[in-house]
């Protein structure tokens, strides 16, 4: 099994579940067999770059952001559960969506911190 195409389909996954949608859904808007995404999230097949695009246009997202996974996760324990379910959530989105994020956690922080 490829490592590219484990990290492409952990990082589908992972995007999929931030977004609250099964594989069938997934595959539905994509215009797939049900099965499909399964496969792939798995590993079990090559995905061609035009199925790519298809998958990233379903999901919201750039192929970019499709190709580019983080190994962060990697590094956080099943502890740190929140944090990974923050980073599939922030890696989904713009990068104005993000600097906001960053803002009111922040702030959030410093309040917190003050008390």
């Amino acid at each position: 099994m490829s490592e590219l195409l484990e990290l492409v389909g952990t990082r589908i996954r992972d995007i999929r579940k931030s977004q609250g949608l099964s594989q069938e859904a997934l595959a539905e808007k994509a215009g797939f067999n049900s099965s499909y995404i399964g496969f792939i999230e798995r590993a079990e097949r090559n995905i061609s770059l035009k199925n790519l695009e298809k998958i990233a246009k379903a999901l919201n997202v750039s192929v970019n952001q499709l190709l580019t996974y983080v190994k962060e996760n990697d590094e956080l324990t099943e502890e740190d559960l929140n944090i990974k379910n923050i980073l599939s959530l922030l890696r989904t989105r713009e990068a104005k969506d993000t600097e906001m994020a960053l803002k009111v956690l922040t702030d959030i922080f410093i309040r917190f911190d003050e008390r």
